[in-house]
């Protein structure tokens, strides 16, 4: 498991629980304060959800057992009752690999599975695939009472399809799911204001030095807020993620290097990025820091089933995005670049360009970093733009003002979207003369 959800839930003030079969991972979670409590009781599990919004209360609640077992309970509370204790809803496991470890069939604890995997393969098959149907079958009831259910985009849907269960959407051809990819229905908008996980790694593995850049941050992204000329959405993401970066050292979400990540855009990357460096030529953060980002980020990756799944032009399934990112930001002044395949939702199925830069306290670095993260994230934009998402053209149109060495072709919008039906239809044919017949 992740521990991100866990702590996410908690940030957030809502109660969250989290099912891992793997007693191991849910212990060292437990460990490290990502989780609250642990517990292994169907019983206690409900008990402690009904108590947490009672009183109001955050929560990061792990579950030890099959997640199946705890959404068929749900099912059993809210016929029993007719109360919903699940507003929200996702899966995360790695179904993208599922006759491998990356999905528990419900019924085999965790060692036996692990066995079954090995020496009975078709029957673990057999196995996966009636849990899966089981699984989408309460997931779809409790949907119809009013949870609100989303795909991560690690291929539980595709899966799920495959082994028979109810996914589809009416109406969608074969080819689209009743349930909405988290990318197509949240994240997909937020990279096209150009947002996304920008992160800083401090190399002298001092926490004084990770709390200084938090506050550099900080000061950067309340600055750029004060000024900012932008749209609701835009000012919306700054004051989140200036939250989240005045939180972060209090919720303790450090667990090996002394690293930090927000989401930004082009702007609030470049200004922390220069303010950092600054910072280490003044002595105040002692080492060199390295700033990178996440894959799953504004132009980071293609992948038809995540990233790039709300491009609906066509080339959702192309791969140049994240070339080109990989490509543009080695000779930008990028320190090393990355380019590999799979991820998060399996080989074949993504591309990945990666990142580091070693900020130093150098001119140099200051003026590899300005050129750097401006073709990282006004690539991705660009790319969104030119699929028709009217939030990254407004976005490219904004950072080419701010920028004047940016240019960016411009898509022409269509006004009219019958035209295209009506050339499809070719010339229509003039009826035949009947005089004389």
């Amino acid at each position: 498991m992740s521990g991100a959800q866990a702590k996410a839930a908690t940030i957030t003030g809502c109660v969250g629980v989290i099912a891992e079969v793997d007693e191991a991972a849910l212990q060292k979670r437990l460990q490290q304060g990502w989780l609250m409590q642990l517990t292994d009781s169907l019983d206690q599990c409900i008990a402690q959800i009904r108590e947490a919004r009672r009183t109001k209360m955050a929560l990061s609640l792990g579950y030890h057992g099959n997640v199946v077992d705890l959404w068929e309970r749900l099912v059993q509370e809210s016929e029993r009752s007719g109360e919903l204790l699940v507003d929200l809803g996702s899966d995360q496991t790695s179904c993208h690999n599922p006759y491998n470890g990356g999905y528990y069939p419900v019924g085999l604890t965790f060692e036996a599975a692990n066995q079954m995997m090995h020496t009975d393969t078709k029957r673990f098959r057999t196995l996966v695939r009636e849990s899966l149907r089981r699984q989408v079958a309460a997931i779809n009831k409790l949907s119809e009472r009013g949870m609100f259910f989303w795909d991560y985009g690690n291929a539980f849907l595709l899966e799920a399809k495959r082994a028979g269960a109810a996914v589809e959407k009416d109406e969608g051809g074969g080819v689209e799911f009743k349930y909405p990819s988290y990318v197509q229905h949240i994240m997909g908008d937020i990279f096209s204001l150009g947002f996304g996980p920008f992160r800083w790694v401090c190399t002298s593995a001092d926490p004084s030095d990770l709390a200084e850049t938090d506050a550099i941050a900080t000061s950067v992204l309340e600055k750029i807020m004060s000024e900012e000329d932008a749209s609701d959405a835009v000012k919306q993401q700054y004051a989140d993620n200036i939250h989240w970066i005045r939180q972060a050292a209090h919720h303790k979400l450090v667990v090996g290097s002394q690293a930090r990540i927000l989401y930004s855009d082009q702007r609030g990357r470049t200004a922390i990025a220069v303010a950092i460096n600054q910072a280490i030529a003044a002595g105040r953060v002692k080492a060199p820091v390295v700033i990178s980002r996440d894959h799953h980020d504004v132009s980071g990756t293609d992948s038809p089933f995540r990233e790039t799944s709300n491009i609906y032009d066509g080339s959702a399934f192309c791969a140049d995005m994240a070339v080109q990112n990989f490509v543009g930001d080695s000779f930008r002044g990028a320190t090393w670049v990355a380019l590999h395949n799979g991820g998060g939702v399996g080989w074949g199925e993504a591309i990945n360009g990666g990142f580091g830069l070693v900020l130093d306290g150098s001119a140099e670095a200051e003026e590899r970093a300005k050129m750097m993260l401006g073709w990282d994230v006004s690539n991705g934009v660009t790319r969104r733009c030119w699929s028709g998402s009217d939030k990254a053209y407004e976005t490219i149109c904004r950072t080419m003002s701010e920028n004047r060495g940016l240019r960016v072709t411009l898509p022409h919008r269509v006004e009219d979207e019958s035209i295209l039906d009506r050339a499809l239809q070719g010339p229509r044919e003039r009826p035949l003369p009947t005089e004389g017949l």
